[in-house]
């Protein structure tokens, strides 16, 4: 079967073709995709994922979404996703919802040194706060293609400081797959909230793949600057006791985290998979090389 006959499929049936296409070729297609890069998505490990991802998933549940990789990948019909970043949440809202507006906003973007800035730093004054939802979703897609290696970062203000990324011709207005992320949205519950706002959802016919900020390896490897507060080792323990809490209620769950001693010894009691991915936001190209994570199952494949 090729991607060709697809034309004569309704797009509910066309998104499940494709999904089934996608996990059989194990791998991801153009649309629909992320329509953000985000530090730590899982693009380049779906192959590796897929081996170990349940045969059947009747329903599916991310409390850390940020780019959604693997959400994109599988195309469950069933899925709420989450996330304690309201700026990422209400992107996909936008999308959702007013991607017309947005897309005819996302066209008005220059890719400029100077109007970078401009944009950048609109979050530092009171008129932001009057900008309406759409505005502020054009905005984030924007800076996240045009900013440097694509980077979400913001400080303890909240305020996004990464500087311009200084690339020719970044594409922040994929209309094409913006349209399809609008389609295969529709009848995904959006959840702005903690990750322990999973726990509500869980039961024996659901899947949960949680991706939350890594342990880090080292000292300088420290990034959890996806929201102001920062992810530490106490929430770390607070979500192993939220997986606790899903596998007692006989959920599939799927975490993947850094190849860490913590971790390991955190884990100890499920079961621990080494997978190796490709290291890719440093500000040295040589030290973005394979490193190893680690894919944790409560169930046996």
């Amino acid at each position: 079967m090729n991607y060709s006959i697809l034309k004569y499929y309704d797009k509910k049936t066309k998104w499940k073709l494709k999904r089934e296409i996608n996990r059989k070729n194990k791998k991801i297609v153009d649309v629909p995709s992320p329509f953000l890069k985000w530090a730590g998505g899982k693009r380049q490990l779906l192959s590796q994922i897929d081996s170990f991802l349940p045969k059947d998933i009747e329903a599916y549940v991310e409390p850390f979404l940020g780019g959604g990789a693997l959400f994109f990948y599988l195309l469950p019909e069933n899925a709420v996703l989450i996330d304690n970043n309201p700026v990422l949440i209400n992107a996909y809202r936008v999308i959702k919802e007013s991607v017309d507006e947005l897309i005819e906003l996302l066209k008005l973007h220059k890719n400029e040194e100077e109007y970078y800035y401009t944009i950048r730093n609109v979050d530092r004054t009171k008129e932001f706060k009057e900008w309406s939802d759409v505005e502020k979703a054009s905005r984030t897609i924007y800076l996240n293609r045009c900013c440097y290696n694509g980077l979400y970062r913001v400080n303890s203000k909240g305020q996004f400081n990464v500087p311009f990324g200084k690339y020719k011709n970044p594409n922040f207005c994929h209309e094409k797959n913006l349209r399809a992320v609008h389609e295969v949205l529709q009848n995904v519950e959006i959840i702005h909230d903690s990750f322990k706002k999973c726990v509500d959802y869980a039961n024996e016919n659901t899947f949960f793949y949680i991706d939350p900020p890594y342990i880090p390896l080292s000292k300088t490897a420290n990034f959890t600057s996806y929201t102001q507060e920062n992810f530490t080792e106490e929430n770390q323990i607070e979500l192993k006791e939220v997986i606790d809490t899903l596998t007692s209620r006989g959920s599939k769950v799927m975490l993947s985290n850094s190849c860490h001693k913590s971790i390991m010894v955190l884990y100890e009691d499920y079961i621990i998979n080494v997978v190796r991915a490709k290291r890719v936001i440093n500000s040295k190209a040589s030290k973005r090389g394979e490193i190893k994570e680690v894919l944790i199952l409560n169930y046996k494949k």
